[in-house]
């Protein structure tokens, strides 16, 4: 396991540009290989979670090719495979393709790794055998799954929770049944799923907090067409670069080419309520998602409190927001995110655990935490244990930026699940 030194900075300056968005780059793999002909899917996200999802496809039957950071797909239809398809770490790769493979005429064993087989299935399991898919789960919840394909039929679910993951699995089973599938859901999701399916030519409708798919009478397939796509910067990674310019009073940062959907930006709101210097700039539209630079200047972030309907919105920007806490005037509180405790760590106790580390007073609880503000004292270098997390890895790198000494990030090789070349962006920009 590679441990990686972080030493403080003075500043951050330049530009950075993050890798292509991975829930984005997850959905074109998946409709790229059930679509008619070969898509193009340009700055697709190098993270080993995406590879996962290409891998996945190729051994259903796709014709992948990798170039550079162009992934090229073409579909064949799908086709059963004797061995286990390997999710890998990737949460979106197992839920997601759990209900594309519902429909299937064959049967399919879905696996991951060890993290990835501790991880809730039961939310997409229940939804999809009801519409008629047969799913064994160890406990009835942990992958593997082994997952009986056939003829689905449409259901109108009501989401008991907010989960993009749950919502798209079902539309995708949707493609698959007979009728009109919907998904009304109890607070707005990441949609990335239903302007994909659009792109690609699915018959798809949105009304309110509800999502209508419909599938074909041909054999429960829709047809799906190839299509040449730009995938932009993921927002989830350019998060860590705005955290980190934020904390030098005379940084200047511009982050390039960055997905800003507006189910997405709702992180970008939470900055500017705790007092960040943020900017869009040359907004437009690609392929139906919005895409921009973001300009940061340093300044002095007041922090507050995230909870209620904000959480599932800026779900996977928790961490980097509970270790900016001790560098914000009144601290930062973080409510009503228990879906922490079952990501790719128990995210509430390892940002805990690695706060006190460096100097940080903290206070955990069974759905968030507590971070304390700059008043409670300086942070000071430490030995952080991700614990195999990327998101905790990359958020405690930037915290070390400003703190007293060097900090040690064990295993930091576990970033490359979703942004391989991070620690080298962040040493070009920081200016030590």
């Amino acid at each position: 396991m590679k441990k990686r030194t972080i030493r403080p900075a003075k500043t951050l300056s330049g530009g950075v540009e993050p890798p292509g968005d991975k829930s984005i780059s997850h959905r074109y793999a998946m409709l790229a290989a059930l679509a008619e002909g070969t898509s193009e899917l340009r700055h697709f996200a190098a993270a080993a979670d995406c590879r996962s999802t290409l891998d996945c496809m190729k051994a259903l039957g796709a014709e992948v090719k990798f170039d550079k950071d162009t992934a090229r797909v073409t579909g064949h239809g799908l086709k059963s495979t004797r061995r286990a398809l390997d999710a890998g770490n990737s949460g979106t790769t197992m839920r997601l393709l759990a209900g594309i493979l519902a429909g299937q005429a064959f049967t399919s064993r879905l696996t991951g790794d060890s993290s990835l087989q501790k991880r809730p299935m039961k939310r997409v399991v229940g939804p999809l055998r009801e519409m008629g898919a047969e799913i064994r789960a160890r406990e009835d919840n942990f992958a593997p799954l082994e997952i009986r394909g056939g003829r689905l039929h449409a259901i109108d679910f009501q989401m008991p929770m907010a989960s993009a993951q749950v919502k798209s699995a079902v539309l995708l089973a949707g493609l698959f049944a007979e009728g009109e599938t919907s998904v009304t859901e109890p607070a707005r999701t990441r949609d990335h799923t239903e302007i994909a399916l659009g792109e690609f030519g699915a018959p798809v409708e949105k009304h309110g907090k509800t999502i209508r798919v419909r599938g074909s009478s041909n054999n429960g397939a829709v047809n799906l067409q190839a299509q040449s796509l730009d995938i932009p910067g993921d927002l989830s990674s350019a998060v860590f670069f705005i955290a980190a310019a934020s904390m030098f009073p005379d940084a200047n940062l511009l982050i390039h080419n960055v997905g800003l959907n507006p189910t997405r930006t709702a992180i970008l709101d939470v900055f500017a309520s705790m007092g960040a210097s943020l900017q869009m700039v040359s907004v437009r539209c690609a392929h139906g998602e919005l895409v921009g630079d973001l300009a940061v200047k340093g300044t002095t972030l007041k922090g507050g409190v995230v909870e209620g309907q904000q959480i599932p919105l800026v779900i996977d920007e928790l961490p980097m927001l509970a270790a900016l806490g001790p560098y914000t005037e009144q601290g930062i509180e973080i409510r009503d995110a228990a879906e922490l405790r079952v990501k790719e760590s128990d995210r509430i106790a390892a940002l805990a655990e690695n706060l006190r580390r460096m100097g940080a007073t903290v206070e955990e609880r069974p759905d968030g935490l507590r971070v304390e503000g700059r008043k409670a004292g300086k942070l000071r270098g430490a030995e952080i244990d991700p614990h195999g997390d990327h998101r905790i890895a990359m958020a405690f790198a930037v915290a070390a930026l400003a703190a007293n000494g060097p900090t040690v990030i064990r295993d930091a090789d576990c970033a490359g699940v979703s942004y391989p070349t991070f620690f080298d962006d962040l040493d070009r920009v920081a200016e030590t």
